[in-house]
């Protein structure tokens, strides 16, 4: 379905100019919650690509030598003007991805904050001396930027993981290429374009659009120096492989399966309202979406009751024009097929559809990428449905009989992202904490994933690289050490002139 009015089709951002591709291949943007094409996207092909790069690597020169507190009022001058546009962003987002409103408000607000987070890094980023160190020498550390830095950003949240790279790399002194998700690129270019209004210098931050062969140039070129990628755990380990093997430093954040476990002695009120919002919210479509409950014992029945009639309860549909929605559209027709696909692969498998989403209608807009929140009980270890991430709005229940068996479960896990303990019970909350084989641990929060002043830990097949994004382990990632040693040989005085003695 083709939207009303001309088709605009996104530019390139190369050297501080905002250029048309002369690319021959393009894909289409869509308004999920109408099913409707809005605009277009170019796919790059490596000779653009090499333009772009080349272009950053000829700013990478100035900008390194800017100093950093000047490089930070740049980024206070940013967050000022995300402030002040939020708003506008948000519906954005909205429109072309299919959050609700106040859902992409909220992922506006942690973009902020870790451009909050960059504007301390002068702070951040300084090196370390040591005097006599050995007979007469001194040593010194400092911080240098890398060059020239990417990030390759997945559909999800169009506008906040691209915030989790750019503001702190190039106040680190680097500069940055952005590869948006060609499905979202709209919300992208925005805080680009504020982000050069507040006065970035042309060249320091550049877009590329397109598809692997856009990706596979950006992993390759010998002027990139390191990649920073959120997505599937597929492409995350091209990415790292491929990346790696051409000598970049590499952080790539992939897919999760995050458990959720239920003891019996939770606040179940509580834990249904926490479970409710991990597993449903943006429409499951995030890494950090509880995905796997593992309730105990007696804790199953009433969490499956509680969550049903929690479900019922909650309005699907247009998040473009209706401020009351609960739950908007997944983001394409083909990734609704394959949801739905997952649903029911797990009712072929035994499993129990205690409440099937697949059945939304939403009556203003049929051609809508719709599907209502789906809660799968009786899975058993094994199932697709307990083992592989769906990535919609998705809750399999599997029922154990103790958090010894839910952590036995959840180590045969390949993935190791988030996940969260439900209890009243200070002891089972301190054996979870220290047992469970992931990177981010919550007790009795919605979702584990930590604010901007920490970094997004995510272990097993969940990352791929040494140096996790966002936080303090982000500005290692964007930064190289140099270490120097110093001695200084006795000196003289001559005519009132320093002579310095030889031999």
């Amino acid at each position: 379905m083709i939207a009303t009015g001309a088709i605009s089709t996104c530019k390139l951002l190369i050297g501080g100019e905002w250029v048309e591709s002369g690319s021959s291949r393009f894909g289409l943007i869509h308004n999920p919650s109408l099913g409707e094409v809005i605009a277009r996207v170019p796919f790059c092909d490596s000779s653009e690509v090499d333009r772009a790069v080349r272009a950053a690597h000829a700013a990478f020169a100035a900008w390194r030598e800017t100093p950093v507190v000047e490089r930070a009022r740049i980024m206070f001058r940013y967050k000022q003007l995300l402030e002040e546009n939020l708003e506008d962003v948000a519906r954005l987002i909205t429109r072309e991805h299919g959050k609700t409103l106040e859902e992409s408000r909220a992922s506006m607000r942690r973009g902020i904050e870790v451009v909050e987070f960059a504007c301390g890094i002068p702070n951040m980023i300084q090196g370390r001396t040591l005097q006599n160190l050995a007979a007469d020498v001194d040593c010194e550390t400092y911080l240098h930027p890398v060059g020239v830095c990417v990030g390759i950003t997945p559909f999800n949240f169009p506008a906040m993981v691209p915030m989790w790279m750019f503001p702190i790399a190039v106040t680190c002194g680097n500069t940055f290429i952005l590869k948006p998700s060609e499905r979202v690129p709209l919300s992208a270019i925005r805080i680009v374009e504020l982000l050069l209004e507040a006065g970035l210098p042309k060249g320091v931050i550049s877009i590329v659009h397109g598809d692997r062969e856009c990706v596979d140039a950006l992993l390759t070129h010998p002027l990139v120096r390191a990649i920073s990628f959120v997505g599937s755990t597929r492409v995350a380990h091209h990415i790292y492989t491929t990346g790696t093997a051409h000598g970049k430093r590499v952080q790539a954040n992939g897919g999760a399966k995050n458990h959720l476990i239920i003891m019996p002695d939770a606040d179940i009120e509580k834990t249904v309202a926490a479970v409710q919002s991990s597993a449903f919210g943006c429409a499951g479509e995030r890494c950090m979406a509880g995905s796997l409950a593992l309730p105990v014992g007696a804790a199953a029945e009433p969490l499956v009751r509680g969550l049903v009639d929690s479900a019922n309860r909650m309005k699907v549909g247009r998040t473009d024009t209706d401020a009351a929605v609960d739950m908007g559209p997944l983001i394409t027709k083909e990734h609704l097929e394959r949801v739905s696909l997952c649903i029911e692969k797990g009712r072929q498998e035994g499993a129990t559809l205690a409440r099937d989403g697949r059945g939304v209608r939403v009556p203003d807009a049929p051609q809508g990428f719709y599907l209502g929140p789906t809660i799968i009980d009786h899975v058993r270890p094994g199932m697709f449905v307990a083992e592989e991430e769906i990535f919609g709005p998705v809750l399999s229940v599997l029922r154990v009989g103790s958090l010894d068996e839910a952590v036995e479960i959840a180590d045969r896990c390949p993935f190791g992202n988030g996940a969260v303990i439900y209890t009243r019970s200070g002891y089972a909350a301190r054996q979870f904490k220290h047992r469970f084989n992931a990177g981010m641990i919550g007790i009795n929060v919605g979702v584990p994933a930590p604010m901007a002043l920490f970094s997004f830990t995510g272990w097993n097949a969940s990352f791929f690289g040494d140096l996790h994004i966002q936080g303090p382990e982000a500005v290692r990632f964007y930064t190289q050490e140099k270490v120097i040693m110093t001695r200084w040989h006795e000196s003289g005085m001559a005519g009132g002139e320093f002579v310095v003695s030889r031999g």
